[in-house]
């Protein structure tokens, strides 16, 4: 336990670049918390931080050692969540990596639901793209990621796949909202709003693209899907999004793109491979579970 306090101190150095800032950040001193990861350095035999002009950082034995006090807290947080419930309480945190369409509506809704249940579970939510947030399971930042097209998938044991066709999102006023099957050359004949090339919806758009005399050509690009959606209420343009992420007002609506010129995307829930998750983690991945088969 002396150790797992450590962690804490180390990763606020991490997390500051400097002993100065962390010991603001932990409201001790600065010596204080110099002398403490000194002689968590003694103990382990190795220096863990590169002393630079400008503060501080991991070398790549700091990295190992962060590694693994992340794989002790969360043992530790699963043995805590199992004696939780000998005693017949229902505790714990969930931390959750996830794509900016899931924000918005969907995790609000079924998280507030889980916890009217169990009020005693506490839960983080971290906004990643596809890359990001496999990243974060890597490093027992998040339990859970629940993103669109992840790109890697090799420490990604996926817990369910719901799939997603990209929908158009434009004025409701606009001729396309009347087509039946809405093409995507069409809607690049208007001006398009996209989403930064690290989302898996640019992704797939350029996808689709791709070997054809079509291309995309932003009139405007944004790292935040609600600023595209709300962006169309004031330009008669096309942006882009999922479904799952989708509650637009009277004046906007949305089509899904042609199956024969983009497929859907795969929406998927996971977790680290390998990683025996704490008890609420694991509970809530169930509840989540549930309610992509619904929407499947």
């Amino acid at each position: 336990m002396r150790h797992l306090k450590d962690f804490h101190f180390i990763e606020a150095v991490m997390r500051a670049g400097s002993i100065r800032k962390a010991s603001e950040d932990l409201n001790i001193t600065a010596s204080a918390l110099n002398r403490r990861i000194q002689r968590f350095e003694e103990d382990f035999g190795a220096q863990i931080f590169e002393r630079l002009p400008r503060g501080m950082r991991l070398n790549p034995a700091g990295e190992l050692v962060l590694q693994h006090f992340r794989a002790q807290q969360s043992d530790l947080r699963r043995v805590q969540g199992l004696v939780a419930d000998l005693s017949g309480e229902r505790r714990g945190h969930v931390s959750i990596a996830c794509s900016q369409a899931l924000a918005p509506y969907f995790l609000p809704e079924h998280i507030a639901a889980y916890r009217a249940k169990h009020p005693g579970v506490s839960f983080s939510v971290q906004i990643r793209d596809r890359d990001a947030a496999e990243q974060d399971l890597r490093s027992f930042e998040s339990d859970l990621a629940l993103v669109l097209e992840p790109v890697h998938l090799v420490d990604f044991t996926v817990l369910s796949a719901v799939s997603q066709p990209i929908h158009a999102i434009m004025r409701a006023d606009n001729p396309l909202a009347k087509r039946a099957d809405l093409r995507l050359r069409d809607c690049l004949d208007h001006p398009h709003v996209l989403p930064a090339r690290a989302y898996a919806v640019r992704h797939m758009l350029e996808t689709a693209l791709a070997g054809t005399s079509h291309g995309l050509t932003a009139a405007v690009e944004s790292d935040s899907f609600d600023f595209m959606r709300h962006y169309v209420e004031f330009e008669d343009a096309i942006a882009f999004q999922i479904p799952i992420g989708l509650r637009l007002p009277d004046t906007l609506t949305s089509r899904p793109l042609s199956l024969r010129d983009v497929a859907p995307g795969a929406l998927l829930l996971g977790q680290l491979k390998g990683r025996s998750l704490p008890v609420a983690p694991a509970r809530f991945a169930q509840s989540l579970i549930r309610a992509l088969q619904n929407i499947a």
